[in-house]
């Protein structure tokens, strides 16, 4: 796929960019509808005269691409935060990996839309931005609102999760354990600081209907997760959920509500809870 250096997109017309734009949101969201709702949603804020995109490091605001980059974000976190069934990264069953590729891929080859939903929804937009799309990381650290320094760190990220997938190293049961436990402690002992710093800064909370009745809300980033979270898990026990380390509640009697904990290099990336019948009849739960 061709790529757009900056500064390349002129002010003119915002239909001059559409078919780039396009292409951009295509490859972030994995469907021609949500790509043109994407730039749809976009071209109807967009002025109709804005300051000329300039040449050079320094990002600009008013550059369309970041425009429909962040509305594609927003419509990813949306995706994951509603996803209907809990995603393990580690499971080779999981819906989403069996897009996973399993051979390596030409260099220029892009990955197909079905792998790349096995990426955090930022990882997603730093790696086909700046794989695909030669975009900056200075530019997409702008869209992430992160330094570009991050914004590098999530594309390696992403690099290895879907080049080198079938040598990730196993789930550490043991170091799932102490991020779990320390999560506990950190709710139970009122520490926020403790608790953000477990938790990864894109992290999401996903909650089934069950739970959603009884008061839990679907939210993502650490700050509102840790908000929501730390009063209802400091009264949890610590249980294994499927082999993994997790959290059920109440402390005594049967649980009523399961925490499933995904942890990716020592930080929370997801939490599920989980209260439905269900659900819970389908865990293997080790209290």
């Amino acid at each position: 796929m061709t790529a757009t250096p900056r500064g390349a997109l002129p002010t003119a017309s915002f239909e001059e960019h559409r078919a780039h734009l396009r292409a951009v949101a295509y490859r972030l969201l994995g469907t021609f509808e949500e790509a043109d709702e994407a730039v749809e949603e976009v071209r109807r804020t967009w002025p109709a005269r804005h300051v000329p995109i300039a040449p050079g490091p320094v990002p600009s605001p008013y550059d369309p691409t970041d425009a429909v980059a962040r509305a594609c974000l927003d419509r990813l976190r949306s995706r994951e935060t509603h996803r209907e069934h809990p995603r393990d990264p580690w499971d080779p069953w999981d819906p989403w990996a069996s897009g996973m590729p399993t051979h390596p891929r030409a260099p220029d080859e892009p990955p197909p839309s079905t792998a790349l939903d096995g990426l955090t929804p930022p990882e997603r937009l730093a790696f086909v931005l700046h794989e695909e799309f030669s975009v900056p990381y200075e530019q997409i650290a702008l869209v992430v609102e992160r330094t570009p320094a991050a914004a590098r760190q999530l594309v390696g990220r992403a690099r290895y999760r879907l080049r080198e997938a079938e040598d990730m190293p196993k789930p550490d049961l043991p170091r799932q354990r102490d991020v779990v436990a320390a999560f506990l402690t950190a709710a139970r002992s009122g520490d926020a600081a403790a608790l953000h710093d477990l938790l990864d800064p894109d992290v999401v909370l996903r909650v089934d209907a069950s739970a959603e009745r009884a008061g839990a809300r679907a939210v993502h980033g650490s700050g509102a997760v840790a908000e929501e979270l730390a009063g209802q898990v400091s009264t949890a026990r610590k249980a294994l959920v499927d082999g993994a380390a997790g959290l059920a509640w109440p402390t005594e009697g049967d649980p009523r509500l399961v925490f499933a904990f995904t942890v990716l290099e020592d930080r929370i990336t997801a939490i599920d809870a989980l209260s439905d019948e269900d659900h819970l009849g389908r865990l293997k739960l080790q209290l």
